[in-house]
C-alpha cells in the first residue's frame, strides 16, 4: 500500500484551514505553517462568514452559484454552531426598487411581506414592507469556525504551527500555497479589493439571520453573531488603498445598521477594521498548479462560500 502523501499548506485563512482539513480527511499526512501569531490573521478574520450561494447570484458570475451549493453542508459537517436560518434582503422604503431588481437576478427565494418579516424577525415588526427570504442559506461566526477548523485538523493527525515563516526540515510532496496577495511574487495578475467592517454590541436587538439592507451605491450586510454581536460590512470596494476607515465608510455602515433597527444606536463599536483581499482580474478564485506547487487564490468576497469546492480540486490534484 502506497503512504499517505506529504502536504504543506502555507496560510491559515479560510482557504488553507479548509484545504488541510480536506486533505487530512482524504488521509494525506498534512503540515499547516502560518506566518502570523494565529490562525484567520488576514481577511479571513473579518469576513462577514454568510453562506449564501443564492443571494450571491445577484452580482456574481453563475460559477459562484454551482459551486457553492454544498458548501453549507461541508461547513456543518466540520465545525459546529454554523446556522442554517436563511438570509433576508430588505431596502429602506426609499429603495424598494432595488429589492425587485435584487430579485430577478437571483432565485431560490420567497418574496414575503410585514406579517412574514415579523415572524422571521420579531425586532423588525412594522418596519418593512417587503423583504426577499432565502431559506437555504446560512452563516457562521469566522471567529468561531477558524479556530474550531485548526483543532479539526489537528484531530484528524495534522500539524499547525504559526508564527512560522519557513517549512519544516522535512521533504514533502505537496506544496499548496494559500497565502493571498502574499502570493503575488508568483501571481502576478492578483490585485487586492478593499473589505471594511465594524464589529457591534447591542443588547436591544436581536437576529437569527444575515440580512443584507441594499443600496444603490453599496449594498451592506448584517450578519448577527453569539451575545449579541453584529457584524456590519460592506459587500467589496474596488481600492487597494489598506489604509484606516474614512469618516465616510464608518457613517455609512453605522447608518445602515440605524436604518434596520433604531436600537443599534446605543450599540457599543467593539470592533473595526479593513483588509486588502485578493482577486483576479474575471473576480474568479482559482487552483493553479505549477509541477508539485498548488496555488489556491482569488476569494476576494467568496472564501467562505468556495473554499469547500476549491479544497476539493486541490484534492483531486493530491490524489489524482
Amino acid at each position: 500500500m502506497a503512504s499517505p502523501p506529504k502536504v504543506l499548506v502555507r496560510g491559515a485563512g479560510v482557504a488553507g484551514l479548509v484545504s488541510a482539513v480536506t486533505l487530512a480527511l482524504r488521509g494525506a499526512k498534512v503540515t499547516l505553517i502560518e506566518s502570523g501569531p494565529k490562525v484567520g490573521s488576514g481577511a479571513s478574520w473579518m469576513a462577514g462568514g454568510m453562506l449564501t450561494p443564492w443571494c450571491e447570484a445577484e452580482s456574481a458570475p453563475a460559477e459562484v452559484t454551482e459551486r457553492s451549493v454544498d458548501s453549507l453542508g461541508w461547513w456543518q459537517a466540520n465545525v459546529h454552531d454554523v446556522q442554517a436560518n436563511g438570509s433576508l434582503v430588505l431596502a429602506p422604503p426609499r429603495d424598494t426598487a432595488e429589492i425587485a431588481r435584487f430579485g430577478r437576478r437571483t432565485s431560490h427565494f420567497e418574496t414575503i411581506g410585514p406579517d412574514e418579516i415579523a415572524r422571521l424577525e420579531p425586532d423588525l415588526q412594522g418596519r418593512f414592507a417587503k423583504a426577499l427570504f432565502f431559506p437555504t442559506e446560512g452563516h457562521l461566526d469566522p471567529r468561531e469556525a477558524l479556530p474550531a477548523l485548526a483543532r479539526r485538523l489537528v484531530a484528524l493527525g495534522g500539524t499547525l504551527l504559526t508564527d512560522t515563516l519557513a517549512p519544516p526540515d522535512e521533504s514533502f510532496d505537496w506544496d499548496v500555497d494559500c497565502t493571498g496577495l502574499n502570493a503575488r511574487a508568483n501571481l502576478s495578475h492578483l490585485r487586492g479589493v478593499r473589505g471594511e467592517m465594524i464589529l457591534l454590541r447591542c443588547p436591544d436587538v436581536t437576529l437569527h439571520r444575515p440580512v443584507r439592507l441594499l443600496h444603490p451605491r453599496i449594498p451592506i450586510y448584517i450578519v448577527p453573531r453569539r451575545n449579541h454581536l453584529f457584524m456590519v460590512g460592506a459587500t467589496m470596494i474596488e481600492s487597494e488603498n489598506d489604509g484606516p476607515m474614512t469618516l465616510r465608510s464608518m457613517s455609512e455602515l453605522l447608518n445602515a445598521a440605524w436604518v434596520l433597527h433604531p436600537g443599534f444606536a446605543e450599540a457599543e463599536i467593539l470592533d473595526m477594521g479593513t483588509g486588502l483581499r485578493p482577486s483576479y482580474p474575471d473576480n474568479m478564485p482559482l487552483v493553479t498548479q505549477e509541477g508539485r506547487h498548488i496555488f489556491v487564490n482569488g476569494m476576494y468576497r467568496h472564501g467562505y462560500l468556495l473554499s469547500p469546492w476549491l479544497a476539493q480540486q486541490v484534492e483531486h490534484i493530491v490524489f489524482a
